[in-house]
């Protein structure tokens, strides 16, 4: 009964990350009132990361700084290959189409997990997850009102970037979990994989328009950055490399795709007052559908 507990609670949380992904635009929109570009938003926010984390491992987990000098390659992986290239080619998207088509290919990432799931940990690719990424994906494609919109702009390059988006988002599971394989804690990876992430993003940091956004009210915006930080990268990211240690890369992305753009309606509705179309609850309830049968399945397994 405490194996079969703990089993239901690692699974909530690439449920969890994903939702926590979806809160992003509450933060970006506020930033960028303040002139930050998108590549100033995502470095700030994994700098301030990276500095969590240490003083974290320094304080409570010292022996977590230990490394291979020969498994550099999977953190370097992780951060650089995984997250960085991932949000840069997400950004590029975003500006080549509309952002509800990028969103829509960005959820293509389970796929990719998947066929690298099979290939390098042997993962059986069952018809009920492909059963289950379809109703993600098709939830994902209502949710963006992808359907409804009458000026769908979009172009060959901008079709790329979203597509290799959502591939980034896949390698960064792959290397992970080929961490998490060799030993390495969650805190490990997550900390060394920012470290690189944020070494290769400190010459592109405009540290004068966060200054700026610092000093125009530190009581309220410190903590403002801190949360940016805290709930759209920190725990999502420890979150999603628990989640790796237990189940499988392609269920745990499917997971958190999922889930992460019914938490973006969600947040959308109750703090922007976006009104939700039938096609948006249609897609919610898709999603919300895979997700049952996902978790409902691995019960089943357990069994």
């Amino acid at each position: 009964m405490v194996m079969k507990l703990n089993r239901k609670i690692i699974l909530l949380f690439p449920l969890i990350a994903g939702i926590f992904w979806g809160s992003g635009g509450i933060f970006v929109r506020t930033l960028k009132e303040y002139g930050m570009n998108s590549v100033t938003i995502f470095s700030t926010r994994i700098l301030l990361e990276c500095i969590l984390l240490l003083i974290g491992l320094l304080i409570f987990k010292r022996e977590s700084f230990k490394i291979k000098l020969k498994d550099l390659w999977l953190f370097i992986g992780c951060g650089v290959i995984g997250v960085l290239l991932l949000n840069l080619c997400y950004n590029e998207a975003m500006f080549n189409l509309t952002l509800s088509l990028a969103a829509v290919l960005l959820s293509l990432a389970p796929i990719f997990a998947m066929l690298l799931s099979a290939i390098i940990f042997k993962e059986k690719i069952t018809m009920k997850k492909i059963f289950c990424l379809i109703l993600a994906i098709l939830g994902c494609v209502l949710v963006s009102g992808i359907l409804e919109s009458t000026s769908i702009t979009w172009n060959l390059k901008g079709l790329i970037f979203g597509i290799l988006a959502g591939f980034f988002w896949a390698v960064y599971g792959t290397f992970s979990k080929l961490a998490t394989e060799k030993g390495y804690s969650t805190y490990t990876v997550v900390f060394y994989s920012v470290l690189f992430m944020s070494i290769a993003l400190l010459p592109f940091t405009d540290f004068g328009k966060f200054g700026y956004f610092i000093n125009a009210d530190p009581i309220i915006n410190i903590p403002f950055a801190l949360a940016h930080t805290l709930f759209t990268a920190l725990l999502p990211y420890l979150l999603f490399t628990i989640g790796l240690t237990y189940i499988d890369n392609g269920k745990a992305t499917l997971l958190c795709s999922s889930s992460e753009p019914v938490a973006a309606t969600l947040f959308g509705s109750l703090l922007f007052y976006e009104r939700p179309t039938i096609f948006n609850l249609i897609g919610v309830a898709l999603a919300i559908l895979a997700l049952t049968i996902l978790i409902r399945n691995e019960e089943e397994v357990e069994e």
